[in-house]
């Protein structure tokens, strides 16, 4: 696993890295665009949002796909997930929901937007075990315009059933001038 410093050194030392501190660029596009191609790169690009927002990246999820309006986010089962019935933590798969939905969302900004959450509910289906998948498939903001949207992900095991469906509400707006 990629230590979030060395994922910093990693990204200094790779051309163009330093576009995601580019003022009024969009950082998780610039990101996956330019470190997806490369091998492990999604994990990289996985341990930078992690870096970001440490929060988020305290359940060691990992971007597998990504891209105007879709996402799909990885979780593995492990003990540091779970709760004491075994089975995944509710709060991480929120988590989970949340990253994707997040994602999706951020990577179809305008450059000049930004969003920020102000909702999030979650329908738990069923026990969630082993490997976990989050796909979102969000809406594409044309402009920064302030408004809200409302963004779905969904999250299934490894046999494909439904275990949790999550709502995000992202509220869209411009990029304050500085």
């Amino acid at each position: 696993m990629i230590g979030s410093e060395l994922a910093a050194q990693l990204l200094q030392r790779i051309p163009g890295g330093d576009a995601l501190v580019r003022l009024g660029a969009n950082p998780v596009r610039t990101g996956w665009d330019l470190l997806s191609p490369l091998p492990g790169g999604n994990v990289l690009f996985s341990r930078l949002i992690g870096r970001l927002a440490p929060y988020s990246g305290s359940v060691g999820a990992v971007v597998e796909q990504l891209g105007p309006g879709r996402s799909v986010v990885r979780l593995d089962d492990r003990r540091a997930v779970r709760n004491h019935l075994g089975s995944v933590h509710a709060v991480a798969l929120m988590n989970l929901a949340e990253l994707s939905s997040g994602l999706a969302f951020l990577y179809a900004l305008p450059e000049d937007a930004r969003a920020i959450l102000t909702g999030l509910s979650i329908d738990f289906r069923k026990k969630a075990r082993g490997r976990l998948r989050a796909s979102c498939e969000a809406p594409v903001p044309e402009t920064n315009a302030q408004q809200e949207f409302e963004v779905e992900a969904t999250v299934r095991d490894g046999r494909g059933d439904v275990v949790a469906l999550a709502t995000a509400r992202w509220l869209v707006g411009p990029v304050p001038r500085r």
